[in-house]
């Protein structure tokens, strides 16, 4: 197309020879022939580098936008070639032989500036340019039509082949029909209902598949949020999601005939691989959180452990069993020394520590531990081992988190003793302002340091943090007897920081303010029912009755608090400093007296 363009310009232009035409467009040809081996060097050479097809993609596209370009060039030179002959052509015919004369008035170059003009005014090529996009949508519009069109074709004739079949398939059938005889007919009709029944059957079964996967996700999701609920303290919930009948279990119990399990005997042992000993460790230790561990049988880690242990006693394997409860104690001190602070967490591995050591003490074989085991129980004791000494080292782990579990209550527990037990005046109606003898004179130090919880709701607080220490110890499964020696032990540091704060605090010592403390305590008997709080009792009844005696208190405490005594109003008077001496007096001797006893008696 490019060579006929280029040799048709060239005829009308008049500049060339038909020898030197075809010459050209042979030049042309070989020229066309040499392009198209080198893009097929250009494609062999791409293929072998993965970046080289990028290359060669834009190589082919400016290729061929220089053809277009070529080509557009070619079209303007023939439509310059076109109006020059017709120029001529007009000089001819007016003026026939006398060409000389077309310029004699200037025609000639009037017309030329004219022609000029319009080239720099650009109308023609603006023409060209608008014409030329219009023309190329109009090609990619045909060809897009002749794809789809011959796409189309081909679809209409697969159609016709299919009907083609269907109809020869057809035929069969009827002329087999014609042929059989009537009860064949009905054979063959039974046949095709049988067909179409399988083909229905099919699609509800697969639609039945479909809902009980989409049951089964729901009820997936019920357990989720049902555990959830009760990680949030919604008990109620518990069983919940297995009350709700699944329809797929029910019909597949009722279609199929019931099996009939016989009994088994377990042996309580988990058998493992040394290599899985690590894995074992840090799902049951690192790993467990308390939120899990709330949500199964308390003590669970421990048990599986001593299940572990009584298989390597079974299979008298002492290196593994050795390296089983060294990984054990290491990670549990490793846990206890991360968390530390997460009161949850040293609950947890105290609760858990003590079943293990309970475990290893119940089934050792020892018959100090044995008084209260069934004749089972005693049939699976350790045959091969004896684990004294891991007992000793497990006891003093658990008396090591026991003391940190202590510890971190006494630290939540301490900003709220004094607002709750001394501070806090709950009974209406009864004075509480300053004694007569605090009046006019600057009050302690202690007395000026505000207080970080609200008075008012200190005592609720108080009592709120209590209930979540119950609740704690109660959930991860701790013996009663030790959440018994735990409350014990919290009442006595409210009770020692109770009596410090008093001894400390004038403006706290008089009859109205004992009042108030005793109140307060009354909100806290039903935590003391295995052990009162001594000390703040006897320090209440003693701001009641002043000449009472109390054994539980030593001379210089109850010398203090008679001093720091001070009177609720002018009606009431001191404590005099002779009845105060004859006290101290009197206190002396009973203790000489009662050490002289003792001494007797030794």
């Amino acid at each position: 197309m490019r060579c006929a363009s280029i040799v048709s310009g060239c005829h009308e232009v008049g500049g060339l020879f038909p020898l030197k035409a075809a010459s050209l467009q042979e030049l042309e040809m070989e020229n066309e022939k040499l392009r198209d081996n080198l893009a097929a060097l250009r494609k062999t050479v791409a293929q072998e580098e993965p970046s080289g097809k990028e290359l060669l993609r834009q190589l082919e596209a400016s290729q061929e936008e220089l053809n277009r370009r070529r080509d557009e060039c070619i079209q303007l030179h023939s439509v310059l070639a076109n109006q020059t002959k017709g120029l001529k052509s007009v000089a001819s015919n007016n003026y026939s032989t006398h060409v000389d004369i077309i310029n004699e008035d200037g025609e000639l170059v009037l017309a030329f500036e004219a022609q000029k003009k319009i080239n720099s005014d650009g109308t023609f090529m603006e023409q060209f340019v608008r014409v030329l996009p219009c023309s190329r949508q109009l090609e990619d519009e045909l060809q897009a039509e002749k794809v789809r069109w011959k796409s189309e074709r081909e679809d209409l004739q697969q159609e016709i082949e299919r009907l083609k079949e269907d109809n020869d398939r057809q035929q069969k059938i009827l002329s087999v029909n014609l042929t059989k005889s009537p009860q064949s007919q009905q054979e063959a009709f039974m046949q095709h209902e049988i067909t179409r029944l399988t083909s229905e059957n099919l699609d509800l079964q697969e639609k039945f598949d479909t809902l009980s996967e989409l049951c089964r996700k729901h009820r997936k999701q019920m357990k989720q949020l049902a555990k959830k609920l009760k990680d949030a303290g919604v008990m109620e919930v518990e069983g919940a999601v297995d009350a709700v009948p699944s329809p797929a279990g029910q019909d597949q119990r009722h279609n199929l005939p019931m099996v009939k399990k016989k009994e088994r005997e377990y042996q309580g042992m988990f058998e493992y691989r040394k290599e899985d000993e690590q894995i074992i460790v840090r799902h049951l230790i690192h790993d467990l959180k308390p939120r899990v561990a709330v949500t199964l049988l308390p003590g669970l880690p421990s048990y599986i452990l001593f299940m572990c242990i009584r298989h390597t006693d079974f299979i008298n394997d002492d290196e593994k069993v050795r390296s089983l409860l060294t990984a054990t104690i290491n990670a549990v001190k490793k846990v206890i020394k991360r968390r530390h602070e997460d009161l949850e967490t040293t609950i947890l591995w105290l609760s858990n520590t003590l079943r293990l050591l309970h475990n290893l003490k119940q089934y050792s074989g020892d018959k100090t531990f044995q008084a209260e085991n069934t004749p089972k129980q005693n049939e699976q004791c350790l045959k091969n081992f004896d684990l004294s000494e891991y007992r000793q080292v497990l006891s003093d782990i658990a008396v090591w988190i026991y003391q940190g579990v202590i510890r971190a209550l006494e630290e939540r527990v301490q900003p709220m003793v004094v607002p709750a037990i001394l501070e806090h005046e709950a009974i209406p109606g009864l004075p509480g302002q300053k004694p007569m003898g605090m009046r006019g004179r600057s009050t302690s130090v202690v007395r000026e340091i505000e207080s970080p919880v609200d008075i008012q709701k200190a005592l609720d607080v108080l009592l709120h943090e209590l209930k979540g220490f119950h609740r704690l110890l109660s959930f991860h499964g701790v013996d009663p007897e030790l959440i018994v020696q735990v409350f014990r032990q919290i009442f006595y540091f409210i009770c020692a920081s109770s009596l410090n704060n008093l001894l400390l605090r004038k403006d706290l010592c008089h009859w109205s303010k004992g009042m108030q403390i005793r109140y307060n305590l009354s909100h806290l008997e039903q935590w003391v029912r295995d052990h009162r709080m001594q000390n703040v009792y006897i320090c209440v009844m003693i701001l009641e009755t002043r000449c009472s005696m109390f054994d539980m208190w030593s001379i210089q405490q109850i010398i203090k608090i008679l001093n720091l005594y001070t009177p609720a109003d002018d009606f009431e008077e001191r404590v005099p400093v002779a009845f105060i001496r004859k006290i101290q007096t009197t206190l002396h001797e009973r203790t000489e007296s009662q050490e002289q006893v003792a001494h007797h008696l030794v």
